[in-house]
């Protein structure tokens, strides 16, 4: 079944106290463009997940947002700067001993000083966090997709109903293309009857001009491809593969024939008939725009 380029997923899970929320949205786009927001200090990570989208999604302007939070973290770790404490130590003793002070100092006095304490983050392992996000890319692209499906059983069930009445059209084309024919050879007979009285009508020539008319307005070429075409869209639209391409292409198709017919109808209901099967087109048209 064909899916939508238009959907939205979204996962959430953890690694090592970080919460981290993945989402993905998805337009329409000719082809696959897809651009990744996470921290500046993860952004390392970045190819991966382009990576993984890129083995998912085939078409579509996608953009995947990363959120990692880390209020939950405990990884704060605080440390001695002991050289600077030494050093602190030693020019108080110094002063206590130049001016006969009493040196009256605590742990929590000398923690103060600067640079005394030094506050950092423990290390992220990065590979394990890489491996996290992508098992919850990999749930937030299952959530993605099955929002596209659906979208994709209302486009198919779209397209199936006027590919029908397409074929209908055609039908009616094809129906109408002899009576076009006769109804010529009986305005052709009249109007020589018109100027010559029947003894002068040449029933030869009649029958060559109607000929005539009937190989030049004949629409039984295009009709058949435009059934082949029709069948072609049928098949694509059941394929579980990416075929909006071809969709394209397959469409532009049925717009050539559907051109041609009206150039070789000389006709008004047929020329009616055109124009109801050109506008069923361009409906098809506009819904396989967002097909994958």
């Amino acid at each position: 079944m064909i899916k939508s380029m238009t959907g939205y997923g979204c996962a959430k899970g953890s690694s090592d106290k970080l919460d981290i929320t993945v989402e993905l949205r998805s337009v329409n786009n000719r082809f696959l463009d897809c651009s990744v927001k996470l921290p500046r200090v993860y952004t390392c990570l970045e190819d991966g997940i382009k990576a993984r989208v890129q083995r998912s999604i085939s078409r579509g302007k996608v953009d995947v947002f990363v959120t990692i939070d880390a209020s939950r973290s405990d990884d704060t770790v605080i440390s001695v700067n002991e050289p600077v404490a030494d050093a602190y130590m030693a020019a108080l003793d110094a002063l206590c001993a130049r001016y006969g002070i009493e040196k009256d100092i605590t742990a929590v006095t000398l923690s103060r000083y600067q640079d005394v304490l030094a506050v950092t983050k423990a290390e992220t392992d990065v590979k394990k966090l890489g491996e996290d996000i992508d098992a919850i890319l990999a749930r937030a692209i299952d959530d993605f997709n099955s929002m596209r499906v659906r979208e994709g059983q209302r486009l198919y069930a779209d397209i199936s109903s006027r590919a029908d009445e397409v074929e209908r059209l055609v039908g009616l084309a094809e129906e109408r293309s002899p009576q076009t024919v006769a109804e010529y050879r009986e305005r052709l007979t009249a109007r020589l009857r018109e100027v010559l009285d029947s003894s002068g009508i040449d029933d030869a020539r009649v029958v060559t001009e109607a000929a005539i008319f009937a190989d030049r307005t004949a629409v039984a070429e295009e009709t058949v491809r435009l059934r082949s075409h029709i069948s072609q869209l049928r098949e694509l639209i059941k394929s579980g593969e990416p075929v909006g391409r071809k969709l394209d292409f397959l469409v532009q198709e049925f717009n050539r024939e559907a051109n041609t017919i009206g150039s070789k109808g000389n006709d008004l209901q047929m020329a009616r008939i055109v124009v109801d099967l050109k506008s069923e087109i361009e409906k098809i048209r506009e819904q396989i725009q967002n097909v994958e």
